[in-house]
């Protein structure tokens, strides 16, 4: 059944292997100091380390901390300032002061100088960071004295707080190189709680407890993250008994419920997934096709079937626990194909002699890509071909790599997935914002509308919180009645974890969780039970 909207958490445990050999981690002993290693795994590998290029700006990232953090309940605490940063009664002024006494990996100490030096990098036009838009209300950034960091807004930012999870460089390791091709983005100094020891690309990323840790030495001697791509090969390889927790679809993750020693955490999470239309598409780009796909899929039966009962049905980008949810974006959760095909019928798209639509010679037929390694993604696309070709509408899936599908974005669908469960400006504002059109993964279908680029520009500036509710109302408004995506599903992600450690602490999770912001967002708190 789909899961209701009050956040619901499963059970959590975990389990602690060791590295052997070259390839294939196996078990150590609960009595080795430093508590052991762990090994987990997941899908998704980093393109970068670096904080200024995109890893892990949400927190939770083991390498590096911010000014602030995010406890179990994704409340902000501070981090590296001694206290949540204050913010001037105009809400254009927010001063920092930093903890006493922290020191990066290599022994440097963090002053206010590092600070500045990792905005000032991710405003620098030579960066090639990703990030640089989502600081635009970011005048200036300065340190008075070697604690103390003030940010000058050019507009006050309500959730400006929450982007001071942005983990903190040393500038002197940085300062004076091309950021984009350094060697730190590979062998990163952060003040974390682990230090990289060593990245082996398509394999595993290696990292030792930080004794010199703020926060207090680690509960364990170090974490292996094995990346697996394939999600049928990861649930084998957790079958086997390599990994302690292994993030895996829900289906394959069910299939631990009833084994001895496994335990499945089922996480809340704001993430997502549809089906991105393109508005270069003949197709996709009439209205009345891209409401009629929307009206026609069966999100219950995929929550059901495809989640095996693992999440919700989706109906926008703002998930239904959000205090910025729009309720009457909520549509049919279970299919309408009559009304599906009275939308097609009005519009002009009559059936042709095999039963598919056409237009104006225009046959309703288009292609959608998933990334073949993602089984999920692929049982969703095939759920929205079975319930297109009800209403006449020939969908091809196509399972690709991440290569073959880039340059194919802008005329051909995609499932695709995205999702916070922190502010509505996060991700929705390049996503849908016409700024943003045809960059890449955002906005990749060049969807544009004034409507939504007002309310998502009044988001951001407005401080009010009640102005701002009013404007992330209009924008999902609009999105349900230009449907740029079909939303299908908000996921819970699931995890495979053995019994014997104690300390596993879920909290409701964006879309991206690979290294940073994944179950194990605080293993360094993980113990074991011999």
């Amino acid at each position: 059944m789909p899961r209701p909207t009050g956040l619901r958490l499963a059970a959590s445990a975990a389990v602690l292997l060791t590295l052997a050999a070259c390839s294939a981690p196996t078990a150590t002993s609960g009595a080795e100091a430093g508590g052991g290693t762990l090994v987990v795994a997941t899908a998704g590998e980093p393109d970068t380390l670096n904080p200024v290029l995109n890893y892990g700006v949400d927190g939770g990232s083991l390498i590096f901390d911010g000014l602030v953090g995010r406890d179990g309940r994704n409340q902000l605490v501070p981090a590296l300032a001694r206290e949540l940063p204050s913010v001037s009664d105009d809400g254009r002024t927010v001063t920092a002061r930093l903890r006493d006494g922290v020191v990066f990996h290599d022994g440097t100490p963090l002053t206010a100088r590092d600070v500045v030096f990792t905005y000032q990098a991710v405003l620098d036009e030579k960066v090639d960071s990703t990030l640089r838009s989502d600081l635009d209300m970011l005048a200036s950034v300065t340190a008075p004295d070697e604690a103390t960091v003030v940010f000058t807004l050019r507009y006050a930012y309500a959730p400006f707080l929450q982007r001071l999870a942005l983990g903190i460089v040393p500038a002197g390791a940085l300062a004076g190189q091309d950021i984009n091709k350094a060697a730190f983005n590979r062998q990163p100094i952060g003040t974390g709680p682990y230090r990289v020891t060593s990245w082996t690309p398509g394999d595993r990323l290696v990292l030792a407890a930080n004794d010199r840790y703020w926060g207090g030495r680690p509960a364990n001697k170090s974490v292996v993250v094995a990346f697996v791509p394939d999600d049928n090969v990861r649930a084998q390889r957790a079958r086997a008994g390599e990994f302690d927790a292994a993030e895996l679809p829900p289906k394959l993750a069910t299939g631990f419920d009833a084994q001895a020693g496994y335990q499945v955490v089922r996480v809340p999470t704001a993430d997502y997934r549809g089906v991105m239309l393109p508005m270069g598409n003949p197709v996709t780009a009439d209205v009345a096709v891209r409401r009629a796909l929307n009206a026609a899929v069966d999100r219950v039966a995929m929550v059901n079937g495809v989640l095996g009962g693992a999440g919700e049905p989706a109906y926008g980008p703002v998930p239904p626990s959000s205090e910025f949810a729009e309720p009457s974006v909520a549509g049919t959760p279970t299919a309408d194909p009559a009304a599906a095909t009275a939308l097609l019928d009005a519009a002009g798209w009559r059936p042709g002699p095999d039963g598919i639509r056409v237009k104006d010679g225009t046959r309703a037929e288009l292609s959608l890509m998933y990334p073949a390694a993602d089984s999920l993604r692929k049982e969703l696309a095939l759920a929205v071909t079975a319930d297109a070709k009800k209403i006449g509408i020939a969908i091809n899936p196509a399972g690709l790599t991440w290569d073959a599908i880039t340059p194919r974005m802008n005329k051909d669908a995609l499932i695709m997935g995205y999702g916070t469960p922190y502010d509505p400006d996060f991700v929705s504002y390049k996503l849908f914002h016409s700024d943003f059109a045809g960059q890449g993964f955002f906005n990749p279908g060049s969807y544009a509308s004034g409507v939504t680029d007002r309310a998502l520009r009044e988001g951001r500036a407005e401080a009010d919180p009640a102005r701002r509710k009013a404007a992330y109302a209009t924008f999902q408004r609009q999105l349900a009645t230009d449907v740029p995506w079909v939303f299908l599903t908000y996921l819970e992600h699931t995890y495979v974890v053995r019994d014997t450690v104690d300390g596993v602490t879920a909290r409701v999770e964006p879309h991206e969780h690979d290294v940073a912001n994944s179950l194990w967002w605080n293993i360094h708190t993980w113990s074991r039970r011999s």
